[in-house]
C-alpha cells in the first residue's frame, strides 16, 4: 500500500499537459525592469513599429496530452515579461514526433513608444 501513493502520483503527472520554457537574453542589449505578463502582447509576426529585440524564449510543449493555446500564450508572456518585453512573436514552431513534443521559439521585444 505504501508504494501505491507514489505510483498514483507518477501516473497522474504523466497525464498532464506541460509547457516548459527556457529564456536567453541577448548580450549587449539594454536591460529593462520586468513587466506585467498581462500587458505583454503575443503577436503573429514581427512588429512593424520600432522595437528592440531583447532575447529568445524557447518552449517545449506536450502533444499528448496537448497543452492549450492559452497555456502556451501565458508561458510566452511570463518569460517575455521577465526580460522587460511588452510583446513577443513566434519565429519557429515544429513538432518532434519522436519526443512527442512541439517546440516553439519566440523573440521578446520592447516596442518603442
Amino acid at each position: 500500500m505504501r508504494w501505491l501513493c507514489p505510483f498514483l502520483l507518477l501516473m497522474l503527472a504523466s497525464c498532464m499537459a506541460y509547457v516548459d520554457a527556457t529564456s536567453t537574453r541577448y548580450s549587449g542589449v539594454e536591460t529593462f525592469p520586468p513587466t506585467d505578463p498581462a500587458t505583454v502582447q503575443v503577436l503573429d509576426r514581427e512588429p512593424k513599429a520600432r522595437h528592440d529585440r531583447l532575447g529568445e524564449v524557447k518552449l517545449d510543449i506536450s502533444l499528448d496530452p496537448p497543452a492549450t493555446v492559452a497555456d502556451i500564450d501565458n508561458r510566452l508572456r511570463e518569460e517575455a515579461a521577465k526580460m522587460g518585453a511588452n510583446a513577443i512573436y513566434v519565429i519557429d514552431g515544429r513538432v518532434s514526433a519522436a519526443d512527442k513534443q512541439r517546440k516553439l521559439v519566440g523573440i521578446a521585444v520592447r516596442i518603442r513608444q
